[in-house]
């Protein structure tokens, strides 16, 4: 999470119209805007393997594919996020060009500065969309991704999927392999 971008509060219709004259994107944390860094090549990449083999595995149904440029709202917090990846099934979401609000799946690729957060914060945050049926978290330097699902009592559940496992995305019933998920994805850069 970056550091609070002018101006302190906003509303939810304030923020719309300030984030869509901003040269840079920002989330919206309880009423706070939050300038968003930018991501290193790692990020992108896996971000985009994802991309598309969600688009690819999904043609033709009614569910969408967004990557980092899509505001996902939560109502509930007064939040607004950009996710690296989200599939929504909804035909609300589909008449909203801008804003989507009931995800089934949300993918966030961690990175130092934003990996706590990313586990904890915005994880809560995300808890309160009703429609969301998996959160997906991918550790680039680790090559691990967890999958949190909820469970039948309504708590959330970890799955951890080991680098050489296939990811599996029950929400939108796709395995991919980790061939697919890791393709042109570097080892961690190392340090000067």
């Amino acid at each position: 999470m970056g550091q609070p971008a002018t101006p302190t509060r906003l509303t939810r219709e304030d923020y719309l119209t300030w984030e869509t004259a901003q040269a840079e994107r920002h989330e919206l944390i309880n009423g706070e805007p939050y300038a968003m860094a930018g991501a290193e090549d790692r990020h992108v990449t896996v971000s985009l393997n994802l991309a598309m083999a969600l688009r690819q595995h999904l043609a033709g149904s009614p569910c969408r594919t967004y990557m980092a440029d899509m505001k996902l709202e939560v109502a509930a917090s007064q939040s607004f996020f950009y996710p690296d990846v989200l599939v929504t099934c909804s035909e609300a979401d589909r008449a909203s060009a801008l804003v989507k609000r009931e995800p089934v799946l949300v993918v966030e690729v961690l990175s130092p500065g934003t990996a706590a957060f990313d586990r904890g914060g915005m994880f809560a945050h995300y808890r309160q969309l009703a429609s969301l049926k998996e959160y997906v978290l991918v550790d680039l330097d680790s090559r691990r991704t967890d999958v949190y699902r909820p469970g039948a009592d309504g708590l959330w559940v970890l799955h951890p999927f080991e680098p050489a496992q296939p990811l599996a995305l029950a929400s939108v019933d796709l395995s991919i392999t980790p061939e697919a998920l890791w393709a042109e994805v570097d080892e961690a850069p190392t340090l000067p």
